[in-house]
Parts: C-alpha cells; structure tokens; sequence
C-alpha cells in the first residue's frame, strides 16, 4: 500500500500548529501530522502530514492559501524496509579508537579498538552522522590528553552510543544516559546488552536534567548532549549547574551557522570554548565551566 506525504513551510510557530490542526480534520484523514522548526535562523516551520490514500489536492490548496504557506509539496513514498535498507547501506564508522559497526559488518571490527555495536533503529545515533562522528572524535581526542572524568551524563542519548564509548574506555566511572523520548530509551537499553555493558552505565527517561537520578548524580566531569540548538541554548544554565568546576561539555547536533550563538550562550553561563570541529555543515562544541 502506498504512503503520501505532503510537506510545506511557512512562518511562524503559531500558524504553524493551527495549519496542523486544520489538516488533522482533512478527509481523508492522515495517519499523522507533524510540526517542525527548521533550524536556520530563518523563522521558517515545516508542517508535514502522511496519507494512506492520496490527499485532496484541492483542499491542500486552500489551507496553504489560508495559512500563507508555500504550495504543499506532495509525494508517493515506496515500500521500503527503512530500517533494512539503512542496515545494508550503513558503513563502519571509525572516530579515533572508536569503530561502530551494524551486526552485518561485525566480521570487520578491527583488534585492538574500542567496538560498538548499534543498529538501524528508530533512535537517532548511529555514529555515521556528523554530529554523533563530531562527538566520539572530541570525546577520543580528551581521553588522548589524559582527560578520564569520572562522572558522565549523555543527555538526549538516542542510542546511547556516545555513553557506550565513555563507559567503554572509563571502568568504574558513573555514567548516565538520558532521553526526553522513551522510545530511545528502550532502544539505548537494547543497545547496552547487545554490547554487554549492563551495570556499567544507567538508562533513563529524562528533560534534561530534570530527574533525581540526573541531579543527585551530579555534579559531572563531563557531559554530551548532541540535540539541537533550541534546547542546547536552554540548557546552558542547568549545564552549568551541574557541571563541576572546570568539567567539559561537548556539545552538537547544531549547524555551523549556529555554532556561534551556542558558544556566546554557554559563555554567558560561564563556560569557555576549548575546541570546535565542523564536519560537513554541522558543528561540534568542546567547553569548558570556568
């Protein structure tokens, strides 16, 4: 059965949802809705909707008319296995000692690496994307310079992957791995057996650091949170709560574009840039709480 998708922009966050709601009432009906900023600075919002039938393209027409948003883009989707075709088309990734791999590449692990493996899922962190790579390689260039924290929170983990590398090279450091999603969470939980790491880090559902764990826990030596810039900048003064004194952050999941006012908030929180690297058109942050 084929799958129709219908995507438009427009600006504004408010006109945004009430364009959501108004297609959540379209006949037929779409198995979902969804409402997404697009982080670049410009204010725009993506609405975006599937179908299990072909949507009235008239209708489409007039919302967008309604709304001031662009003509909506609409496409047929095929039938694919997303999640078997990415497992075949997945390469090993290598960042510094690290090398993440998929269960149909563990023939070709390497000695005398730090392996990780994780999966196609539906939580995001594979390694192979330029935030996840940008962290695992900020992450083995510290431990290189003889930086061994001893406490460590991954904050919106995924898979769980960067909290993996910390516990893999750092026994008898606590570690802790969050997400806002308890989908990704199950998944990080997964992951932690598939690499037979139990009991040596935590998985929990958390916003930030709003849990008793997360906060009894503190203060870290070290934390990640590879999410985005929104939430990066809104977490600037719990990051620095939580932080011990001269601890690191790495920091990713934002664009080149953004790396600038992520830096200048994290500034005024009380942190000073150590390092940045840019992988393609996104950015990976290493400070440090001053």
């Amino acid at each position: 059965m084929p799958t129709y998708s219908a995507l438009t922009t427009l600006m504004g966050q408010d006109a945004a949802e009430a364009l959501a709601e108004a297609m959540e009432r379209m006949e037929p009906e779409p198995t979902g809705v969804g409402v997404f900023e697009i982080e670049d600075d410009s204010g725009l919002w993506e609405v975006g909707a599937y179908f299990l039938e072909h949507p009235n393209t008239a209708t489409l027409d007039l919302l967008a008319m309604a709304f001031d948003a662009r003509p909506f883009a609409l496409s047929e989707l095929p039938e694919i296995d997303w999640v078997a075709k990415v497992r075949r088309e997945l390469s090993p990734v290598d960042a510094g000692r690290f090398f993440v791999y998929g269960s149909h590449d563990a023939d070709k692990v390497p000695a005398g690496r730090v392996a990780l493996q994780i999966e196609a899922t539906v939580a995001f962190g594979t390694g192979h994307h330029g935030t996840t790579l940008g962290c695992l390689r900020a992450f083995d260039k510290l431990a290189n310079d003889g930086f061994a924290p001893a406490r460590v929170a991954d904050i919106g983990c995924g898979t769980a992957v960067l909290a993996m590398a910390a516990a893999a090279i750092l026994p008898g450091a606590l570690v802790i791995a969050s997400d806002i999603d308890q989908v990704a969470v199950d998944v990080a939980r997964a992951n932690v057996e598939i690499n037979n790491m139990q009991g040596r880090l935590e998985c929990l559902e958390a916003a930030g650091f709003d849990h008793p764990r997360l906060r009894e826990a503190a203060p870290y030596d070290l934390v990640f949170a590879n999410i985005l810039k929104g939430p990066l900048i809104e977490l600037a003064p719990p990051m620095a709560q939580h932080i011990a004194q001269d601890g690191l952050c790495i920091l990713s999941g934002l664009l080149c574009v953004q790396a600038e006012a992520v830096t200048a908030a994290y500034e005024a929180a009380g942190f000073a840039l150590v390092s940045r690297d840019d992988i393609g058109e996104w950015s990976t942050l290493v400070l440090r709480r001053t």
